[in-house]
């Protein structure tokens, strides 16, 4: 099947860049949240552990295009779009189809979308590098998506030279539906991998933390955090990390911000106890290598 592509048009921006923000060479991950809207429901959802995440309000694809296109990174790290469902933003294709040409981009979604009008509009190409796993990342969420439906899109998109794999999210209560998605995945030479449930249920609290105290929400006291990872709220604001940003507290600056500059420093930090599990889980860097984790706190 051919596929055409379609580039959708906005007006010229004729607004001075801005100057450049140079991403230090430790950080390990450049989140851009396009917006926090979703079409899912899921109650498990990491997005909203212990705090409110799905607040409307997002900038424009223009806005989001002169910021991204500000930041300096490196080959091996790449703008990954996600959200909510980064899908959403009115101005998806227009934000992805004028991001500079030499940066990277990778995408998380759950491809609850129509995949024709996606592959009409943005080129296999556009989101495909040379990395040890997918550049469009598809979470797996039993029991909300249906898995055959996923398999086919999947597979259509594969079909049209897309790099595509499938995480399933290890929810205690779902594991027979994860272990069923794994194989049919298997049997039709998806790769499908799987990411640990990240917080609590019926009491247990599940996952790895290399500050296990951080998630437990029994104390609060004061640190010192450093970050590694660039996340970018909606908004534009930058926070330096996941509890800040899906709370809204703290932003330390905004991609839009003529003087803004990405820091590489210790913050001081009122929440530890209060933490979300994606900044403290210890997991793998971008090259797959385990032992990483997103923040160094000092307690």
């Amino acid at each position: 099947m051919e596929i055409k592509l379609i580039i959708l048009e906005k007006k010229n921006n004729t607004a001075k860049p801005l100057k450049p923000l140079i991403v230090p060479e430790n950080y390990n991950y450049i989140a851009v949240f396009l917006t926090l809207a979703c079409n899912l429901k899921c109650n498990y959802c990491i997005n909203n552990f212990k705090q409110k995440a799905f607040r409307p309000g997002t900038i424009s694809g223009e806005e989001w295009v002169r910021g991204l296109n500000r930041i300096i990174s490196r080959k091996d790290l790449p703008l990954t779009l996600q959200g909510g469902e980064p899908t959403l933003h009115n101005d998806f294709y227009f934000i992805i189809n004028n991001i500079n040409s030499e940066t990277d981009i990778d995408l998380l979604t759950n491809l609850e979308f129509n995949i024709y009008d996606f592959m009409k509009n943005i080129k296999p190409d556009r989101i495909k590098r040379v990395a040890p796993y997918a550049s469009i990342r598809v979470s797996y969420h039993a029991p909300e998506m249906d898995i055959d439906k996923l398999i086919d899109k999947v597979l259509a998109l594969l079909d049209n030279g897309y790099s595509v794999g499938i995480w399933g999210v290890e929810h205690p209560e779902y594991m027979e539906q994860i272990k069923i998605a794994a194989d049919k995945c298997k049997e039709k030479g998806i790769d499908y991998r799987t990411k640990e449930y990240l917080g609590f249920y019926e009491g247990k609290l599940y996952g790895q933390y290399l500050y296990p105290e951080a998630v437990s929400g029994n104390i609060i006291k004061k640190v010192k955090c450093r970050t590694s990872e660039l996340l970018i709220n909606p908004e534009g604001n930058v926070f330096r990390c996941h509890s800040d940003l899906y709370s809204g507290r703290y932003s330390i600056g905004n991609i839009l911000d003529e003087d803004f500059k990405i820091k590489n420093d210790f913050i001081d930090c009122d929440f530890f106890g209060h933490c979300n599990p994606c900044d403290i889980k210890v997991k793998t860097n971008r090259f797959q290598q385990f032992g990483h984790t997103s923040v160094s706190i000092k307690i």
